[in-house]
């Protein structure tokens, strides 16, 4: 009888099964060569933002993101506040992972092969990673304060499941995109039952100058790194 009692309870009071947000990214005017060449549209990352109560917290997710080849594979994650991020080694290398720009700075430190190493963000942003030891490595984590959230394929199309009906302002992010062409493309958003489809997006690289990055002492990387000979390697 309870069960019953719950399963009318709830269909009496309308509370409908969370749907999913569905769209596709596309990117323009890029220089990027995987974009230009192969129409690779990955790693946007998009999230719902609620427009009349608070987004629910959801501490305890973990997402990997690879040591591997020297890259960071995926090359973008993102995560809700008080999400972790484990960084497994599977070089037989060593890295540092790091990051000292504004979100989260952290450094893990020399982390040897085969092993694993984590952090848990506590502050929304856009977090970007690097590896001391080789500078052509980089990453993006982007802290969502939001559990709807997604990250698109190469072929530029994203799924936001699990979103309750509602209204909501959708938002982006691309690092090869202008904050200013970003703040434009934020829109708001009516979730039904039956879920939601977006239109085409398309997300305009133009004024995207790539700039070097330092180490985490705030100094240049050598010209060439040797993988034996780095500060800190251990000794044969």
């Amino acid at each position: 009888m309870i069960w019953r009692w719950l399963i009318f309870s709830s269909v009496g009071l309308g509370l409908a099964a969370a749907a999913n947000v569905t769209g596709q990214i596309e990117l323009t005017n890029s220089k990027n060569a995987a974009v230009r060449r192969h129409k690779d549209y990955g790693g946007v990352v998009l999230w719902l933002e609620p427009l009349d109560h608070p987004a629910p917290a959801t501490p305890g997710r973990r997402v990997e993101m690879r040591q591997k080849g020297k890259e960071f594979v995926p090359h973008v994650v993102a995560i809700p506040l008080g999400g972790t991020v484990e960084f497994p080694n599977l070089d037989l290398i060593f890295h540092n992972a790091f990051s000292n720009f504004s979100g989260h700075p952290f450094d893990l430190g020399l982390s040897p092969p085969r092993t694993s190493k984590s952090v848990t963000f506590r502050h929304q942003g856009i977090v970007r990673v690097f590896c001391n030891i080789h500078s052509t490595m980089s990453a993006i984590i982007a802290v969502v304060n939001s559990p709807w959230y997604a990250v698109t394929t190469a072929t530029g199309k994203y799924t936001i499941a699990g979103v309750p009906p509602g209204e909501y302002k959708l938002h982006l992010f691309h690092e090869r995109a202008l904050e200013d062409n970003l703040r434009f493309l934020e829109h708001p958003v009516t979730v039904t039952e039956a879920g939601l489809v977006n239109p085409l997006i398309s997300i305009s690289e133009t004024g995207f100058i790539p700039a070097p990055h330092l180490n985490k002492y705030g100094q240049e990387y050598p010209p060439a790194t040797n993988d034996a000979t780095y500060p800190g390697a251990p000794k044969k």
